[in-house]
């Protein structure tokens, strides 16, 4: 059959799912220059493809700039078709950034953490996913459970080394049919475009080999979640390591323990741009090894950031190692807006000249109330509405945005919640993970 090779174009959206258009591969020169046409209401198409209430209507065009840095090829030599697809920006007519493009916010929370503490986050994303419509038992973390999908296995780990990301570990995880892939981290802007990069490569290399796999939050409540950690640790102007100090709280930096106090401030206000989903909810709960209160831990996962575990034993390779994780976190949002909400909070910390946080552990959900304020400790928002009402609320967070983003956000995350609204619990579940 003949074929005219396509390359699609995308832009990682507020639900964070891939939209764009596809144009010749032919044509590839001349797109990196002029893009292709794109238009402000799609901002507001949900991940179950509705479109919410805005205030674009059928007003406006704008331009979705593929970036060449962010190109991937996939051939999974198996007779199919090439996937080809690259990330880019959503700009004005006149080549400005749109203030509704993930990316482009991120670019600007880079900027800012740059210019105030003179460093760039390193970062890598680990994800956690499930496969689709089988019923099986756990097998924890279980060669059997391994080997049941080597070849799978095998093929998403060939995939995002042809994709160019560093590949790390793929693991069985503790849930039914549950995986964790990790890569290597690197600089913001790269590790964000990564983590959008993995999440289709393993959804099409599933689908390659048969299998359906889902990033979504959770799929049932009496189960396990999935989760999105982001680990992160800082470099200066010339590449040197500055998140460890040997003589600072749990080895934090002044500046890494002003970033994470900052963090864990505005933490409450930033959970509906990071944990975006109705559902994702069921699984920011105590004793789900995930995130329910607004501490530090010290290789605690159960706390909202976690400073991790180091191998090195001498001072340079403990400073090269030494990084801390942020677990709020799942594949229902935009890796780029996650990460520059997180990296606009750590800032704001520095900027404060906040404190580094005290490290927690043991286990916050047993602390009567009271104690828990004394402590400065709060329990982070229950539900999507509880958490856009307090992004919403919180002037300093939506000020770090562009002007209207706010907004344009709270009415897109409601006209997601408006789909589901009156649902019971499995029928979300199992509308999510179709999406994700």
């Amino acid at each position: 059959m003949i074929a005219e090779p396509l390359v699609f174009a995308a832009t990682s959206d507020l639900a964070g799912r891939l939209r764009g258009k596809s144009f010749p591969l032919a044509d590839v020169e001349s797109r990196l220059k002029k893009g292709v046409g794109w238009t402000p209401t799609n901002v507001m198409i949900t991940c179950f493809d509705a479109i919410a209430q805005g205030p674009f209507g059928a007003l406006g065009d704008l331009v979705l700039l593929p970036d060449p840095e962010a190109a991937v090829t996939l051939d999974f030599e198996d007779g199919g078709p090439v996937e080809r697809f690259m990330l880019g920006d959503i700009r004005e007519l006149d080549g400005t950034p749109w203030g509704c493009c993930t990316r482009s916010i991120l670019k600007g929370a880079l900027d800012r953490l740059e210019r105030v503490a003179g460093i760039r986050p390193y970062v890598a994303f680990e994800h956690e996913f499930q496969i689709k419509g089988v019923t099986e038992a756990p097998a924890a973390y279980a060669m059997a459970g391994f080997s049941a999908r080597r070849g799978m296995g095998e093929a998403v780990m060939a995939a995002l080394r042809q994709a160019g990301l560093g590949i790390d570990t793929f693991m069985k995880e503790y849930g039914a049919a549950q995986y964790e892939v990790t890569v290597d981290p690197t600089l913001g802007l790269r590790a964000a475009d990564e983590a959008a990069i993995l999440r289709e490569v393993t959804r099409a290399t599933a689908r390659r080999c048969g299998e359906a796999a889902t990033f979504s939050p959770i799929q049932d409540s009496a189960g396990v979640g999935n989760g999105v950690h982001i680990h992160i640790s800082f470099r200066d102007a010339d590449g040197r390591p500055v998140t460890w100090d040997a003589n600072g709280p749990a080895g934090m930096s002044a500046v890494t323990g002003a970033f994470i106090a900052g963090v864990l401030k505005y933490l409450d206000s930033i959970l509906a741009l990071t944990a975006p989903s109705d559902i994702s909810y069921l699984r920011l709960t105590p004793h789900r090894w995930s995130a329910a209160y607004n501490n530090l831990g010290f290789r605690d996962r159960e706390a909202s950031v976690r400073i991790c575990p180091v191998t090195a034993q001498e001072p340079e390779g403990i400073a090269r190692q030494y990084n801390f994780e942020f677990r709020a976190a799942d594949a229902a949002a935009s890796p780029h807006l996650a990460l520059a909400a997180i990296l606009h909070a750590g800032t704001q910390g520095i900027e404060e000249g906040l404190a580094a946080p005290k490290v927690t552990e043991e286990d916050l959900s047993a602390l009567p109330p009271a104690e828990l304020a004394a402590r400065g400790y709060i329990r982070l928002p229950e539900t999507l509405p509880q958490a856009l009402a307090r992004f919403e609320a919180n002037a300093t967070v939506t000020g770090w945005f562009p002007e209207g983003f706010a907004a344009v956000y709270a009415a897109h995350k409601r006209g997601e919640l408006a789909v589901v609204e009156g649902k019971d619990e499995a029928t979300r579940c199992a509308a999510y993970a179709e999406v994700y």
